[in-house]
């Protein structure tokens, strides 16, 4: 397996184009099982979680076709036709890599009336239950039958619509929920739901697809069902977790670097946070500019559903907190298991100590390079942020992780001043 190994102490400073959204581009692409036309997505990234889940639509019967963008262009166009579904089945050996795979329940429910779907994987972050997924199902007409390793739904003549309140805020039931509401006989309310810039960026492409959806943008969402969707040409959104943690990088280095196509919009609460901390970020005509001359200044963080700080954000932030001045508090409400990256980055000669789901960073004067050991995607970055700043040689191993989030991270990494490199095992 991989390596990437880093050579730290650089300033980083210049251009990083941002990616399509890894988490929109899976949302995006189950859309396509609800019409027998053509969906099209642009600007998506070149992530093995797009590739894995392109899989599993062909394994629903779905063609998937790249249209011809060179290998030095970030971002891939992609057309998905399902003009007949050949399986309802979604496999264990695919769906176990990605959790993700869960959102083909909602589409498969609403086009064929039924859907067979393995229990989730994706990253041991902590429990991430499934059953807001299937009381949403249910409220809108389903029967769920839950059996070992597996869920079945049937809904004998399609879906009947109805009203689910959340009773937490669940992005990925929201986001089945509305894709099995938009052909719904009748019209659905979905309450407390989730309001994150991915479920607004579907909300566009069901509606460019010609669903009716009211209340985008806000926690109550109402549906009214068509008979049919139909083909679309959407736009995957750039990526916030991908600029915010390039902003980590750039901010921890005392670098200057302007994340082009970053969307300040969708990234307020990170914005915040940086801010906060010293680091000098301002709106530029492509994207975000994003600089730090001194060091930075410790800062207490939580993690919240939208508007709130993403969970996806708070490794990164942990790592560019590790030389700051004085004290940081981080707490993670989301993952109860979401600090497993603590101890490889003490390896690095952090002073962390974690009580529950808080952590206390006293700033470092100096991170020294070290082995260390990715255990989930976010996580992973985190150590190439603290590799980025630290003295001497830092190798992290297990990048298979980052290979599912990060659009080929070491160039764009190489192309703003650092000196990064992939390696192989031998």
């Amino acid at each position: 397996m991989d390596k990437i190994v880093i050579r730290g102490g650089r300033r980083l400073q210049g251009r990083i184009q941002i990616s399509g959204a890894k988490n929109a581009a899976l949302t995006l692409m189950p859309c396509a099982l609800l019409t027998h036309e053509p969906l099209t997505l642009r600007n998506l990234p070149r992530l093995a979680d797009v590739d894995t889940f392109g899989h599993l639509l062909n394994n629903h019967g779905l063609s998937t076709t790249i249209e011809g963008t060179s290998p030095d262009e970030f971002g891939r166009v992609m057309t998905v036709r399902a003009n007949r579904l050949t399986s309802t089945v979604a496999p264990f050996d695919i769906v176990r890599k990605i959790r993700a795979s869960f959102l083909v329940l909602g589409p498969l429910l609403a086009r064929a009336g039924e859907a067979t779907v393995w229990l989730p994987g994706g990253d041991a972050i902590g429990g991430r239950p499934i059953d807001l997924h299937l009381q949403a199902m249910q409220a809108l007409g389903a029967s769920i039958e839950v059996a070992t390793g597996y869920i079945k739904a049937t809904a004998k003549g399609g879906l009947a619509g109805g009203r689910y309140r959340f009773p937490i805020v669940s992005v990925g039931a929201t986001e089945n929920a509305l894709m099995a509401a938009v052909l719904a006989r009748g019209s659905s309310v979905l309450e407390n739901a989730a309001r994150e810039p991915e479920i607004i960026d579907l909300c566009k492409c069901l509606m460019a697809m010609g669903a009716r959806i009211d209340g985008i943008g806000t926690d109550t969402l109402t549906i009214e069902g068509v008979r049919d969707l139909h083909g679309a040409t959407y736009t995957v959104m750039p990526d916030r977790i991908e600029a915010g943690s390039y902003a980590c990088a750039a901010a921890l280095t005392g670098g200057s670097v302007e994340l082009v196509g970053a969307a300040a919009g969708d990234m307020g609460a990170t914005i915040d946070a940086l801010r906060a901390a010293g680091v000098t970020v301002t709106t530029t005509a492509d994207g975000l500019a994003v600089s730090a001359s001194d060091r930075l200044t410790g800062i207490d963080i939580e993690t919240a559903p939208y508007p709130g700080l993403a969970t996806d954000m708070q490794a990164q932030l942990m790592a560019m907190l590790l030389l700051a001045r004085g004290r940081s508090r981080v707490t993670e409400t989301i993952f109860e298991n979401r600090f497993r990256h603590v101890p490889e980055l003490v390896r690095m000669g952090a002073d962390i100590t974690v009580n529950g789901r808080s952590a206390l960073v006293t700033g470092v004067s100096a991170l020294r390079g070290a082995p260390v050991v990715a255990t989930d995607l976010r996580a992973s970055m985190s150590l190439i942020l603290a590799g980025l700043a630290a003295e001497g040689e830092t190798v992290v191993s297990r990048i298979d992780h980052l290979d599912r989030g990060y659009e080929r991270l070491e160039e764009k990494l190489q192309a703003v001043g650092a000196d990064i490199q992939r390696i192989g095992d031998d």
